[in-house]
């Protein structure tokens, strides 16, 4: 099973190996899509967690118990239509290819399978016509 979370880290658990804890404890591989982190300040990370279903509850409240600040996302990615100018800026930044310019119209293409809402497009877009529902 797969869950995406958002981990926000207190200062003194940036040092901390978690995704070493989290392969070593708990059997869970953790994909970061996107983060930052820095020494001595809070630290933002979008994860996604990979395992045993009992095995990621065990992870999170393992995390959560570390001061980590965990929520999951059911977030996704909005395009405004209305106001898209299909400059494909965003197609640039996608790093799954979720975002794309059809070769014959030459309007943007989003293929939300493949999105992983690592918001990259977000402030990208020129026309702000990109957002999440969250």
């Amino acid at each position: 099973m797969k869950k995406r979370v958002t981990l926000t880290f207190p200062k003194q658990t940036v040092n901390m190996p978690i995704t070493y804890r989290l392969a070593k404890d708990f059997n869970v591989a953790a994909n970061i899509i996107r983060a930052q982190v820095a020494p001595n300040q809070v630290g933002k990370g979008v994860i996604e967690l990979s395992g045993d279903i009992d095995q990621l509850d065990e992870a999170i409240d393992w995390m959560r118990n570390q001061g980590i600040d965990v929520s999951l996302s059911s977030r996704e990615i909005l395009i405004d239509e209305d106001l898209c100018v299909h400059c494909g800026l965003c197609t640039g930044v996608c790093p799954t290819g979720a975002l794309r310019l059809d070769p014959d119209s030459f309007k943007l293409v989003f293929n939300r399978v493949q999105c992983i809402v690592c918001e990259q497009c977000i402030p990208t877009c020129p026309v702000q016509a990109i957002s999440t529902n969250l």
